[in-house]
This record gives C-alpha cells, structure tokens and sequence, in this order.
C-alpha cells in the first residue's frame, strides 16, 4: 500500500512543502528513511513505533520505505513524527479517511504530542502556498490562533489525531485571537523616571528611539549606562501586529516563544561580550539559526562594554547596521534572516573608567588608553549614529525629590515624531529617518547655507566621513521632527554635530 501525507520543513523563517510518501510491501521486516532526513528525523522511527503502539494501533512488521520529498532539501526537527506516523497508518490500511492537512508535530513514546518550534512561520508560508487546514499539538494552539485564514486543529495525542480524522472524535478548531487582547498585557520593568540626572544622555536616546539611530553610551562605571539602555523599550511605540509577526517568527524557529503564543514587547537582547561571531550573527553547521542580531529585530540590541567584544564579532554587525537584514551563507545554502534593530552600546573611556571624568582620577596611560579604544574599529563607530558621554551622577542628585520625566511622557514625543516620519516616507518603503538613503536625504532633508556651513566646518574639524555627514543629516532630521519643524534649522545640525563630536576613538 502507498500513502502520501503533506507536512513543512523550514528554511530560515520561509516554510517549505515536504511530501511524505510511505511504501508497505512484502519482505524482509524494514524501515527505510530516505530524502536528506537530520539525526532527529532518523531517531524518529523508534518515537513513532512506540507512539503507534500505545495508542492502541499496529505497526506493521514488514517493509516500510519513506521518503520526504523533495528529496534534495534537507529535513530537520521533530515535527515531522505525526506526518510519519500518519502516513505509515494510512499505508497499512488502518486509516481510511480524509487526510488533507498539512501535518505537523512530535510523538512521545505513549502518543501524547509535543509542542515544536516553528509553528508560526510555517502556518504563515503554507498559507500563502494555498494550504488551509492543519493539525497541531495542543500547546502549539495559542501560536497558531493568531493566523488568519486558516483551520487548525490542536490535539493532544496521535489517538485524537486517527478518531478526529476517522469522525469518530469531534473537536473545535482553534478559536482565532486578537493582538490587542494579548497587547493589553504588555509591561516593561525600567522606566526613565527612574533614572536621575543625566539629561543629556535621556535626549540622545530620545532622538536615538525617534529616529530608530544607533547610540553609543560612553562614561565611567556605574553612571547609569544600562540603566538607561534597559529603559529604551519603555519609550518605543507599542508593536504593531505585523511587526509583532515578525519578532513571533525569529522567536518561534529559536524555540523561544512563550506560551502567549505572540510578541507583545519589543525585544531587547543583551548577549555577553563573550558571544562569538555566530551567536551574534547566527549560523551552524548542521543548521542555520538566527542570531542575536536577529532576535533584536524590532527592537533593541545592547552590547555593554563593547571594546570587550571580539574584534571579529563587532565587525560582524557592519552589514546588519547598513542593511537591515544579515544573509548567512554557508554550504549547503544561503538563508537571509531580519535584523532591523537599534544598536546600543556601552563602553567606559579607559580601561578604568575614568577617564574624562569630573569627580575621578584616570589611573591609564596614554597607551593603555589608544590599545582600549582601538578595539573598536572607526568603520563600526561611523555606522553609529549618536555618542554621547554620561558622567557620574552627584549625591544631590540621586536623593533629590524633584519628579523625573516618565517614559510615558517621552514616548508620546517619540510616536509623534515615528507618525510625521510614517507619513513623510508613505511612498519610500522606508519607515523611519535612519532608513533614508542619500536619494531621501537630497529630497527631505534640504538645508540652508547656514546649516551647510556648520556642517562643512565640523566636516573638517572632526575629519569625518562621508557616511558621518550623512548620518548627522539625518540625526538632525530627526531632531526637527521632534521639533516639529519642516525645516532643519542650524539648532538641529549643531546638535546633531554635537553627537559626533565625541572622541570615542
């Protein structure tokens, strides 16, 4: 007898089709597994003999060949257990009825099935092939209930799975959710009230989160740096539920989504200055997965102490910074993951930290000094777009009773300057200032010859790049739009210079 039952594979966050075609014939008792499958594809056949057989059905003793098409494509995870079990049920004739689902789902050996990762993407890609109805593990269900246009059914075990498809079970699909109920219970822990002092460092990061601008937060240890990085989120706009999608998606294939089923925070990834290369950017071996600069994707990447990163790592980020997306590629294939993020990073001065301090003494000699600060290359600097220095906040300050600015108050300013950006790029496919490309720039950011002058001699002065000019024109974009202001008046570019004006190097 011969079966063939639909399940997916997954290439990155993109959903590929996978046929499984299952042959029983007479022989020598068998069971053949061909078509690229991994190590926890193969391991599979002992979970779905078992799963088979307690619940209640037989696995039949003879020649089984499988084979997951298209057989060039390599299958990976546990997922494809209820398609295989499913399929060799159907080939041995004790499955007779309609199997028109896309199957997804892994067994354990008494039949109960187990949630995957993945879910969401798939569900996503199948959908837009034209696939419409499929059966999930049950804890997989608050995943999947955020898909429109599709039925899913989310079972509890391969017994449910044969009497639901044999009619002799009834169960309810999943019941669709909204994102709003899910966003209602969105909450950060920080918030900027809490942070005393430092109003410099507060504006910059305004201006940073308003115009979705990479920051650099230099200045001795404990001035509030990570605090005031962790604070960054507060003062973001809320998802929106597509941008939500996308956060779900990174998060579903890392098997790191939790049990809402969806992204309701933005996220904000902090990886030790001990990440390597790949754990920043992704990749492997057996399978490409995403990295940290991915996981950030719509939110906020924080690297503290930065000079401490691996000069191979921090290098790494120059792509994703420029393109907004980071293509690993690797022998067996080439797979592009989103990597739209705001770059934060800390760093002290010195090695320790205090140099350029007000209240403290820098122990550093002037070599010690260049070899700290050369760890961070000038490329990598350039691509940053605001750096500000915080220093030592005084007693006075931290005691005083006087009320802090809530991040609820600063986000209100960031999302009215995200709306006039929303508008002005409507027809750019672009979304905020730090996106623009030097053909936006010629045509939103025109400046007067006084603003020109300023920027021509901070040009010479700082001995600046091309792409610094450019990312202060749009710094300075940003600032007007917090303004208000149409135009870029010489206020905002000399702020903007000020940001650039920091000897980081």
């Amino acid at each position: 007898m011969f079966s063939k039952i639909t399940s997916f594979a997954l290439n990155g966050l993109d959903g590929v089709p996978v046929e499984v075609e299952t042959d029983i014939n007479k022989g020598m008792v068998a069971y053949d597994l061909v078509g690229l499958p991994d190590a926890a594809v193969k391991e599979s056949r002992e979970r779905v003999r078992s799963a088979i057989r307690n619940s209640a059905l037989n696995f039949p003793v003879t020649k089984i060949t499988i084979n997951l098409a298209p057989a060039d494509l390599k299958k990976e995870g546990s997922h494809f257990d209820l398609p295989l079990a499913i399929s060799i049920l159907k080939a041995s004739d004790q499955l007779n009825a309609d199997t028109d689902y896309v199957f997804l789902g892994e067994l354990a050996l008494d039949g109960a099935l187990r949630p995957v990762a993945g879910i969401l993407p798939i569900l996503i890609s199948a959908r837009d092939r034209g696939f419409t109805r499929f059966i999930v593990p049950f804890p997989n269900a608050n995943e999947a209930s955020y898909i429109e246009g599709v039925t899913v059914y989310a079972l509890k075990s391969l017994k449910d799975t044969v009497d639901f498809l044999k009619g002799e079970a009834q169960f309810s699909p999943v019941a669709p959710r909204g994102f709003r109920a899910a966003a209602g219970a969105r909450a950060y822990a920080g918030d900027m009230s809490l942070v005393k002092g430092q109003a410099v460092a507060k504006r910059a990061i305004e201006i940073a989160v308003a115009g979705g601008h990479n920051i650099l937060l230099s200045g001795p240890p404990g001035t509030g740096k990570t605090m005031l990085a962790r604070c960054i989120p507060t003062i973001m706009p809320d998802l929106t539920f597509e941008e939500a999608l996308e956060v779900t998606k990174i998060l579903s294939v890392s098997g790191e989504l939790s049990e809402e089923g969806i992204a309701t925070l933005r996220p904000f990834r902090t990886p030790h200055h001990t990440a390597s290369t790949v754990s920043l950017c992704g990749g492997g071996n057996a399978k490409i997965r995403a990295g940290e600069v991915s996981k950030a994707h719509n939110g906020v990447l924080f690297l503290d102490e930065l000079p401490e990163y691996t000069r191979s790592a921090l290098e790494s980020l120059r792509q994703p910074l420029e393109d907004r997306v980071i293509t690993i590629t690797r022998a067996g294939g080439a797979v592009t993951f989103p990597a739209d993020f705001i770059l934060c990073a800390g760093m002290n001065p010195c090695p320790c930290g205090n140099y350029g301090s007000a209240r403290l003494t820098c122990t550093c000699t002037p070599s010690q000094i260049h070899k700290y600060r050369s760890k961070v290359s000038g490329p990598l600097l350039d691509r940053i777009d605001i750096q500000v220095e915080a220093d030592a906040v005084e007693y006075d300050d931290l005691v005083a009773d006087a009320d802090e600015e809530s991040s609820a108050e600063i986000k209100a300013r960031v999302e009215r300057a995200r709306h006039i950006q929303r508008e002005r790029f409507a027809d750019d496919g672009i979304k905020v200032n730090s996106n623009m490309r030097e053909v936006h720039i010629k045509k939103y950011c025109r400046l007067s010859r006084e603003c020109e002058s300023i920027l021509k001699d901070a040009f010479e002065r700082f001995r600046l790049s091309a792409r610094a000019r450019s990312r202060i024109i749009k710094v300075a974009r940003t600032i007007a739009d917090l303004d208000l202001s149409e135009e870029i008046k010489p206020a905002h570019v000399l702020e903007a210079v000020s940001y650039r004006s920091g000897d980081f190097k």
